[in-house]
């Protein structure tokens, strides 16, 4: 049994009775609408607190043709009960430099045959404005703590190379730099997140940085800024202070992170009427100590909090994490577990939060999160290049549920990585670009865009594989500005359709409408020379009915409804 509660908690359990009656109220719209009993042998996640209510009887049916259907998965969206708000930078991303993620990916310089703005790709940019790119982390990732920000700037020509030693051992030139990487977040209509140099910089560094960014006064590091073509200063809300320095970043102790913290963050200063949001490096997965140190030593200094978790078929890393596109049932099955474990993580994190932030100033910033495969054939093994499959897909969209439902605590995620690295959103060949599964999910959950969460109840039978089992749907919802609401389901199962009977409460729709995302197999992914293999669709199995709806998930899909009063 399991039993997920408001924002996927384990507490604040109502009494048994309660959930009887819920269960009930369920069992009789489903049984009056469907004309079907309810099924034993399910498992129950609860991810909302309810409130007892009768529910009206009512065998009519207005705008919907219903069927008999045998289902098990039963969910109920309590629409006059949204609280919170689900931030838009929630759907960020990230681009390192890493691999082909900024050279050839962003970056193709000025002189390029491959059409260009400013050296930065204008297919790029047009695929990236219609998926609402809300925040954009930059240098990195690992990349960072060796970066140091003034061989980035001024004539590109004279700028200084440098060796990526974390990333391939390539050697960069350093043409792309502060100024193109911010001219890149406005021309896709982006904020910026900049991650400063705690591992091999200086306070004095970090201070100069923001300052050159940042500063509208006549000061030395603005006038710089002047010389190198930027008259106005840029808007910088989001700064990190440092990156996995219990690793890359310096493998320190949270203990002598925490110090340093306190001392580079001294000199994140806020210039004119930029304010910087300031983000200390969090945890690596389930390390809950170092988030019990940054929070009791530090956590009133900081805004935000990082978390970085990456999903592993295998869970090996020394050894063959797993193939992208050569996997069968049972790395299809290990991938998504792995992937739901973010609820867990999440959950054990945000207790030590509450504890010294009860009320829930300091956001979670899961800054890094996405698959991570052994790389593609023939590839440089430092560049993390993989393909993106339909299972991509799935756990983008459960994992951004999990996001959604912990809207309260987290407030920021940036999945790793933009282009051509990792659970990349957008692939490029010299002057060609495909659109990934990922990217569309990213596409389809922009209705979720600063819209208000609504709790929900799901009841549903596991996906079974072997010994090993999860809940075979996952889903949120949300009202937007405009008063509609917004579902997006997932359905794990790769074999099997899941029906699902909803109990729509505070809410009467006159319209339901969805987009489906899936594909014949689960190892069907987008090439260059096939783009469009898989691709949202309209979507037409789901039905008005009274006191709520019914739908049918195709098996490995994801789905987004659609429901206007």
């Amino acid at each position: 049994m399991h039993y997920i509660l408001g924002h996927a908690r384990n507490r604040n359990r109502k009494e048994d009775g309660e959930r009887t009656m819920i269960t009930k109220r369920i069992q009789l719209l489903t049984a009056i609408a469907l004309g079907i009993a309810a099924v034993a042998a399910i498992s129950w996640c609860s991810v909302a607190r309810a409130e007892e209510r009768p529910i009206a009887l009512d065998t009519t049916t207005t705008n919907a043709t219903v069927t008999a259907l045998s289902t098990n998965t039963q969910l109920v969206i309590h629409a006059d009960q949204g609280k919170n708000i689900i931030s838009r930078n929630i759907y960020g991303h990230f681009s390192e430099h890493l691999g082909r993620c900024i050279y050839e990916g962003i970056w193709v310089e000025p002189d390029s045959a491959i059409p260009n703005t400013r050296g930065i790709r204008n297919d790029v940019v047009e695929a990236l404005k219609k998926i609402k790119v809300p925040v954009l982390r930059w240098p990195g990732g690992c990349f960072a703590d060796e970066y140091h920000w003034k061989d980035g700037i001024g004539q590109r020509e004279k700028r200084p190379s440098m060796i990526n030693t974390h990333w391939g051992g390539v050697t960069e030139n350093n043409h792309f730099g502060t100024h193109e990487f911010l001219d890149f977040c406005e021309q896709i209509g982006t904020a910026p997140y900049v991650s400063g140099n705690l591992g091999s910089g200086t306070p004095q560094e970090i201070m100069e940085w923001v300052e050159y960014m940042t500063s509208d006064a006549s000061s030395p590091m603005a006038n710089l800024r002047r010389e190198n073509g930027r008259e106005q200063p840029w808007k910088i809300p989001f700064f990190a202070v440092g990156n996995e320095n219990w690793g890359c970043g310096g493998n320190m102790t949270p203990e002598f992170y925490a110090d340093n913290f306190r001392r580079y963050n001294t000199f994140v200063k806020n210039y004119g009427s930029n304010r910087i949001y300031r983000v200390a490096c969090g945890s690596n997965g389930g390390d809950t100590n170092w988030t019990e140190v940054l929070m009791k030593n530090v956590g009133q200094r900081m805004n935000g909090l990082s978390l970085h978790y990456y999903t592993l078929p295998t869970g090996n890393w020394s050894g063959k994490k797993g193939s992208a596109t050569e996997f069968g049932e049972n790395q299809w099955h290990s991938t998504l577990r792995r992937a739901l474990e973010m609820n867990n993580i999440i959950n054990n994190h945000s207790a030590i939060m509450d504890k010294y932030d009860p009320q829930k100033r300091i956001g979670m910033i899961v800054d890094e999160w996405g698959t991570w495969y052994d790389v593609e054939p023939g590839s440089n093994p430092g560049f993390l290049y993989q393909q993106s499959t339909i299972r991509d897909a799935l756990v983008a969209g459960v994992t951004l549920n999990i996001f959604n439902n912990h809207c309260d605590r987290v407030k920021m995620a940036n999945i790793a990585q933009l282009i051509n690295v990792l659970q990349a959103v957008i692939l490029t060949d010299k002057e060609k670009m495909l659109l990934t599964p990922t990217y569309w999910v990213f596409e389809m959950y922009t209705v979720h865009h600063d819209a208000t969460l609504l709790p929900i109840e799901l009841k549903c039978a596991d996906y079974e594989l072997g010994d090993k089992k999860v809940q075979s749907v996952n889903a949120s919802a949300s009202r937007d500005k405009d008063g509609k609401i917004h579902v997006t389901l997932c359905n794990l199962n790769p074999n099997q359709p899941v029906e699902i009977a909803c109990d729509l409460q505070g809410a009467k729709p006159r319209i339901i409408t969805g987009r489906v995302l899936t594909a014949p197999t689960m190892q069907t992914h987008n090439t260059f020379d096939q783009p469009n293999n898989v691709k949202p669709a309209d979507f037409k199995d789901c039905k008005l009915i009274t006191g709520g709806f019914t739908v049918t998930l195709p098996s490995k899909s994801v789905v987004a409804l659609e429901l206007v009063e």
